[in-house]
């Protein structure tokens, strides 16, 4: 039997190969008895001349009541190591449950993550954990009310009331700003993402709210909102420090900005040395330095040359909490919707002790 270009054999494919019904090729394919020795060598054969694959989700499909065994995950970035840590988590515990992750990110484009969405739901998954754009997620109502389960991480996802799993990002920060307050700062920059995505304008807050404690105003040129990449942020450290009444300190919301940060000091204090200045042979971290402090933790942040002080949150137990609560859904779990908000913790290291220059 000949098969046509570019398609897919089917099972009905293989009957005729074989010479038998395709309920015959069914039950050999299903481990089912009832079928002789002789037509089971002849299906198997038809099946490796044929390169017939079994599509297990359409036969899960087909069966009253069973689902797919299959949930989407949709992040942000899957190049921000926090995501990708978050993800990991997930794919571990549905493993371990015997699903399949399918994932896919968003770049915070409300429309990517519709079509994201959209693409995950028409391939029937049994749940999502999303971690939501801004802007109303109501459009999600038919696919919940048809049995999809939802789970959003790290941030709550407006207009749908769903399981939600974050931590406490405005305390996280405020103590960030407490910790530079006091080791003497009141020049601290702020860089942040993008004010319209939930965990940035909490964070925000948080720095606000633990300057004005202090009686210490924000400095509007020390502010700098909107920075998507490592390299946007280095960009507006730099010009920062080589502006009028540069920062002490800085303080940056999310792990691809205290890189940019990094990147940008570093380079900084390698051109001060060649130059001749006080940069210590470029060691980061010598002379006139910024004091850093940053949201996430960073791999191997810890043997930088000035390890990074750090306002840690484990992207494991986010993910790894929010696919419990999945799989507790998709079970049968029809309690309330809760809302569980994990704590933050910093750790100095470093290079958010530092004194400001006297």
């Amino acid at each position: 039997m000949t098969q046509a270009p570019g398609r897919r054999p089917t099972m009905r494919d293989v009957a005729r190969e074989a010479g038998v019904s395709p309920m015959t090729v069914s039950r050999v394919l299903s481990a089912e008895p009832g079928v002789s020795a002789e037509k089971a060598a002849s299906v198997e054969r038809a099946v490796r001349r044929l390169g017939y694959r079994r599509n297990d989700l359409a036969r899960m499909l087909r069966r009253k009541g069973a689902g797919s065994r299959t949930i989407g995950l949709v992040v942000d970035d899957l190049a921000n190591p926090f995501y990708a840590l978050m993800a990991r988590s997930v794919e571990d515990a549905a493993y371990r449950q015997g699903y399949v992750v399918l994932v896919g990110s968003t770049n915070d484009d409300r429309r990517r993550e519709r079509e994201v969405i959209a693409a995950f739901c028409s391939r029937q998954v049994d749940g999502l954990i999303l971690v939501p754009t801004c802007g109303s997620h109501g459009f999600l109502r038919p696919w919940t009310e048809t049995g999809t389960r939802v789970v959003c991480l790290d941030r709550p996802a407006r207009g749908l009331d769903v399981d939600t799993v974050t931590v406490d990002n405005r305390a996280g920060a405020r103590g960030a700003v407490e910790h530079l307050l006091d080791h003497g700062h009141r020049r601290i920059a702020y860089l942040g993402d993008r004010l319209d995505i939930w965990t940035q304008r909490e964070r925000h807050l948080g720095y606000r709210e633990a300057l004005a404690a202090r009686g210490v105003a924000a400095v509007p040129e020390l502010l700098r909102h909107g920075l998507r990449s490592r390299t946007e942020a280095a960009s507006a450290v730099a010009a920062m420090l080589a502006a009028d009444g540069p920062p002490t300190a800085i303080f940056a919301t999310n792990g691809l900005i205290s890189a940019g940060a990094l990147d940008a000091v570093r380079a900084g204090a390698g051109a001060g040395a060649g130059a001749g200045g006080s940069a210590g042979d470029g060691a980061p971290g010598a002379g006139d330095d910024p004091a850093i402090v940053g949201f996430d933790d960073l791999p191997f942040a810890d043997r930088l040359d000035q390890p990074l002080t750090v306002v840690n949150q484990d992207p494991a137990a986010i993910g790894g909490t929010g696919a419990a609560l999945l799989f507790a859904r998709i079970e049968g779990d029809r309690s309330a919707p809760r809302s569980v908000v994990l704590l933050t913790r910093l750790i100095p290291r470093g290079s958010g002790e530092r004194p400001p220059l006297a």
